[in-house]
């Protein structure tokens, strides 16, 4: 008797779990880029083992949002343009489609220099003429053979368009105060000059079609060691500027351009925030901050990215220059860069107090953790340096060779997308302008994972797995949820879909 209710109590229960429904399964697409091979791969299977008994949870919340996106992208050099203009034709346009196309990396937020900079073929200016106060003779020609020509061609493959926004080096000689292209500040009594000259450029582009969205005062204005072009400002020193000049001059001459302080290292955000966003007064004319991530191959410094939110939370936050700096590329050889192999700057140079910022790494994890680190503490855009350079990390007046995400040797016509072009390309191409950073619950301290909810409705997850062990997540959105396989040393953007 006792068996006879036992099996019928086991044949209800089986019949009662049986009849209730499954959870619903997310609808995903998963891109994956690895170590093993996969290049921006849309995967068609990225089960896991349904015997396995523990999943690394991973809980989206959309109605939890935090900032808006501006986009992801990189820089329009000289050099770059120069090598695009040595390539056949066929290799060129196999380039801008890669960066600008729906079918690329759909870059939406882009940089490039006025006057020179250290990844220019010379040093230039648009406007040479000693004492010239009213900028008669300022000129765009410098950038009509290459610059130019490269915007033009992007902007032709972009089908959503996209942000540029101009940062100069430096102001020429005759209106600095050592009258050197190098170091130096802006005299006083140029700076309406100065100002004048950040309208006259967005005269001058617009003149040949292209709409500046915005500018950064100044590249890196507390120097670069007295290597190449550079001007230097206090951070009280550029407030006044862009209060007193900059700002009530280009409003004056009706260019709705943003403004984005600062442009350096994060290590010394605060100051230059406080400076910015002190009063009412002084921070009129400031749309953003802009930062660079020289000050260490790892660190995010989240401290500072969230002090900077918290002081002005309906500013701007951009990342306008990364790259692996001082080093030569490494041709045709995926594997290097995802050893921890590469140096910086730092590695040489640093003072042995902060040495220990600067050690070797993998360039790929040092793109994928640092975007992700900046969307997960309030930067809303991200933006690399150089798109193009060739196998000497060149060509630039100065030799400070650098890794750009596509490599070319010009003499054979051959093209090289490096680890790094896909690694970008999992941000700018499926998390776009206008998106909303959601919270991620995140139940691995191992990945790195941040997530963003598009406009049509889709959300794109980021995962990084810097380790070689393989994983496997359990993502889930409300009742739905999905397992997803994802290989040691891999980066995947997981698309939900509506």
């Amino acid at each position: 008797m006792k068996k006879t209710t036992y099996f019928l109590y086991t044949l209800l229960s089986f019949m009662i779990l049986s009849c209730q429904p499954k959870p619903e399964q997310l609808t995903v697409d998963v891109y994956e880029t690895s170590a093993s091979g996969n290049s921006l791969t849309k995967l068609d299977d990225f089960s896991s083992d349904e015997n396995q008994e523990e999943f690394i949870q991973v809980k989206l919340f959309p109605a939890q949002k935090r900032q808006t996106i501006t986009g992801f992208g990189g820089a329009f050099t000289e050099s770059s343009a120069y090598l695009l203009n040595r390539l056949s034709k066929e290799k060129r346009d196999t380039i801008i489609q890669a960066y600008f196309s729906t079918e690329g990396a759909n870059y939406s937020l882009t940089r490039t220099h006025m006057n020179s900079c250290d990844f220019s073929i010379s040093q230039y200016s648009y406007s040479p003429v000693a004492d010239d106060v009213n900028l008669e003779h300022f000129s765009i020609k410098e950038d009509k053979d290459d610059l130019i020509p490269m915007i033009k061609d992007a902007m032709k493959a972009s089908t959503d368009g996209f942000k540029i926004f101009g940062s100069p080096w430096t102001a020429v000689p005759w209106m600095k105060d050592n009258n050197k292209w190098v170091g130096g500040k802006l005299l006083p009594k140029y700076y309406d000059t100065w100002a004048l000259f950040f309208s006259k450029y967005v005269d001058a582009y617009k003149e040949e079609g292209i709409d500046i969205w915005g500018f950064t005062v100044e590249n890196e204005p507390l120097g670069n060691g007295n290597n190449w072009e550079s001007m230097h400002y206090s951070p009280d020193e550029m407030t006044n500027f862009v209060q007193n000049h900059l700002g009530p001059k280009l409003e004056a001459d009706g260019h709705q351009v943003k403004i984005l302080g600062y442009d350096q290292n994060r290590e010394h955000l605060k100051e230059w925030i406080d400076s910015q966003y002190k009063n009412e007064a002084t921070s009129k004319y400031f749309d953003g901050t802009a930062i660079h991530w020289y000050a260490s191959t790892y660190e995010i410094f989240p401290e500072e990215l969230q002090y900077a939110h918290q002081k002005a939370p309906n500013k701007y936050l951009i990342q306008t220059e990364a790259c692996v700096d001082s080093q030569v590329p490494v041709w045709q050889d995926d594997a290097w860069y995802w050893k921890k192999e590469a140096t910086d700057w730092g590695w040489d140079w640093a003072p042995e107090k902060d040495k220990y910022l600067h050690p070797k790494y993998a360039p790929v994890n040092r793109y994928a953790r640092d975007i992700i680190g900046c969307l997960n503490n309030y930067v809303d855009g991200w933006v690399d340096w150089n798109m193009v350079l060739d196998t000497k990390g060149g060509p630039n007046w100065f030799k400070n060779w650098c890794i750009a995400p596509v490599i070319v040797n010009p003499q054979t016509d051959e093209v090289y997308f490096t680890p790094l072009y896909y690694t970008l390309a999992h941000f700018s191409k499926f998390i776009r302008p206008e998106a909303k950073v959601i919270e991620v619950e995140n139940g691995d301290k191992d990945l790195m994972i941040t997530a963003a909810e598009n406009l049509d409705g889709t959300i794109a997850v980021v995962v990084f797995n810097e380790k070689e062990t393989p994983k496997t997540i359990q993502l889930s959105l409300g009742e739905k949820n999905i397992n997803i396989a994802i290989k040691g040393q891999a980066i995947q953007t997981i698309v939900v879909k509506n």
